[in-house]
């Protein structure tokens, strides 16, 4: 595997666990300004992690055989 789709699963799994960490804020007790900003980060991430996934795939998808 080439060293760049290997940067693009570590930034990846970063944005994971970046965004698991608003999920919990939003699985907790509401508290409303907490919960809207939470969601914002989540659906942030959510946009980033996508974006490396169609990045990975395209790299994998454009090695050579």
């Amino acid at each position: 595997m080439s060293g760049r789709v290997d940067t693009l699963k570590k930034a990846r799994d970063r944005m994971v666990e970046d965004r698991d960490t608003h999920m919990k804020v939003l699985a907790a007790p509401f508290d409303r300004d907490t919960a809207e900003r939470a969601r914002g980060k989540f659906v942030e991430l959510q946009g980033v992690i996508d974006a490396l996934d169609r990045a990975i795939s395209g790299e994998v998808g454009s090695a050579p055989s």
